[in-house]
């Protein structure tokens, strides 16, 4: 017997809480900061109830937005059981070593510091607040129709900041679109079906994560994002919510999909195009519109319509959601404007309309 053999440490357990209304590049930030930090990363989503009380009514119900969290290839475990005030219990019961939070001061409806019984027992860690699109931003845009988020067609993607890293850019009938692997395996492997899934993907969502888990069934899953452009051409209003990149963010976060072709066509879908990026199948929900049905049926036996689980579901019921409820959302709007600017000893004022004069 080796008595200097020793048990391995124990992993190192993480616990990250959050809403998760929305899935936005700011959760993503967040999940994979704290994955750096341990070993197991344990993301607790708050029920509807406690978001309700502490935030606002969520656009999200807790059902989608936990399948958004499942559905992220960074998180190891997920759980319901997440109270807004982090406690030392809440910790014990899933064996954490220590809880993390972005630098922007979270309080509950009392006005106490969420993290107060962790920060006092030192099972608190600070990670960086990720800078750029928030749930209350994706809102505001719903509700004033803004389409300055927008990254237009005429720039070539392949020289932009946001898109460094690509693998490869290719260029299909005038335009670059962008290689981004997405998983360790670059390529798929030998004699598995290359499965194409296209689409905006705009606002992320369980639909879409139940469309992209049945295709990963079929092989290797690739996805095609549409421009802003090209999206706002086919749908109109000021849709995409999400610009380009922020939805090549969201994507990338999927363990179901192994690359994305960032900028790709969507009018042009024909045997030019699969033989180029090597398709075999080509993917897409039951739900879409007719130019879009009329550009999938003209595939023939390549083509397999898939049921995205979620009829509720899609962008412009999201979108309907927050107008059905307008007052509700400017009204949680308002409040975290106001509670943030309140903790940074800012002070706000609105307009008659519900906007920030100063």
């Amino acid at each position: 017997m080796n008595k200097d053999k020793t048990d391995p440490p124990a992993p190192v357990r993480v616990w990250l809480d959050m809403c998760a209304d929305l899935f936005h590049s700011g959760h993503l930030g967040a999940i994979r900061q704290a994955k750096k930090l341990g070993d197991v990363l344990v993301v607790g989503i708050h029920p509807d109830s406690e978001v309700l009380a502490n935030k606002g009514p969520p656009v999200m119900n807790l059902s989608e937005r936990i399948a958004m969290i499942e559905a992220c290839k960074y998180v190891d475990e997920t759980t319901s059981e997440a109270p807004y005030q982090t406690t030392l219990q809440t910790l014990e019961k899933f064996n954490i070593d220590f809880c993390v939070h972005g630098e922007d001061i979270s309080t509950g409806a009392d006005g106490r510091d969420s993290y107060y019984e962790v920060k006092q027992a030192n099972k608190f860690k600070l990670i960086k607040r990720t800078q750029g699109v928030s749930t209350t931003d994706l809102v505001g845009r719903m509700l004033l129709l803004t389409k300055r988020h927008f990254i237009p067609n005429r720039l070539d993607l392949a020289t932009l900041p946001i898109f460094s890293g690509y693998d490869k850019a290719i260029e299909f009938k005038g335009r670059n679109v962008l290689r981004f692997y997405n998983l360790e395996n670059k390529g798929p492997k030998p004699g598995e079906k290359v499965v194409y899934v296209d689409g905006a993907f705009d606002l992320f969502h369980a639909a879409h994560v139940n469309i992209l888990r049945q295709a990963k069934q079929l092989g290797y899953v690739v996805v095609g994002l549409l421009t802003d452009q090209d999206t706002n051409d086919e749908r109109g209003s000021n849709l995409p919510i999400m610009n380009l990149a922020e939805r090549r963010d969201c994507v990338s976060s999927c363990k179901y999909v192994d690359e994305i072709l960032v900028g790709a066509p969507s009018s042009i879908l024909d045997e030019e195009f699969l033989k180029t990026f090597g398709i075999d199948v080509v993917v897409h929900g039951t739900e879409g519109t007719p130019e879009e049905k009329k550009r999938y049926s003209q595939l023939g036996a390549k083509y397999q319509e898939v049921d995205s689980d979620n009829r509720d579901l899609s962008t412009s019921k999201i979108v309907q959601r927050i107008i059905e409820n307008r007052m509700k959302y400017e009204e949680r709007n308002r409040a975290k404007i106001e509670k943030d600017a309140k903790a940074n000893w800012i002070k706000v004022e609105f307009d008659d309309k519900g906007n920030v004069i100063n």
